[in-house]
């Protein structure tokens, strides 16, 4: 039985399928079983990574469960030129599980709901768009009230 997850993709280099955007049409792509896509968004680098990043969120189906979904995307990862222990760097492709279907998930390697997202304006925006009445299992909340409450936080300070 097929699930549904919400994958969050982002991009700050060029890679062998061209510039951050191309690159996640084609992570995109290798991912299969997508259902339908955010639009593109740049946003700010965080952290020490150099360049802007091109995000984007994915509303995939698959017969995965959540653990060897999580090892199908760190190859597709690792074919697209990323390299494990690059935390906050610049990289061709990033791509984290943040929903699923099924609720909650958690083992020593992937957590669900991803831990940040709800603290993340990049991941947000695009979930906004693309699963605005998907709640957080953890918070009962819908994505489009999650993000409005970080813009709200974000005008007052």
């Amino acid at each position: 039985m097929a699930s549904s997850y919400v994958i969050a993709l982002g991009s700050n280099r060029r890679g062998r399928h061209g510039g951050p955007g191309d690159e996640i049409r084609a992570a995109a792509a290798a991912i299969g079983g997508v259902v339908a896509m955010s639009r593109l968004i740049e946003t700010p680098p965080l952290g020490p990574a150099a360049r802007r990043f091109v995000n984007a969120a994915a509303l995939i189906e698959s017969d995965e469960p959540p653990r060897d979904l999580l090892e199908r995307l760190k190859a597709i990862e690792a074919k697209f030129g990323r390299r494990p222990g690059q935390r906050w760097r610049d990289r061709v492709i990033d791509l984290d599980i943040v929903l699923w279907s099924g609720g909650a998930w958690a083992d020593d390697r992937l957590t669900i709901p991803h831990p940040a997202f709800r603290g993340r304006a990049f991941v947000l925006e695009p979930l906004a768009a693309l699963v605005p009445d998907w709640r957080d299992p953890l918070t009962g909340l819908t994505i489009r009230q999650l993000a409005a409450r970080l813009t709200r936080r974000a005008r007052l300070a």
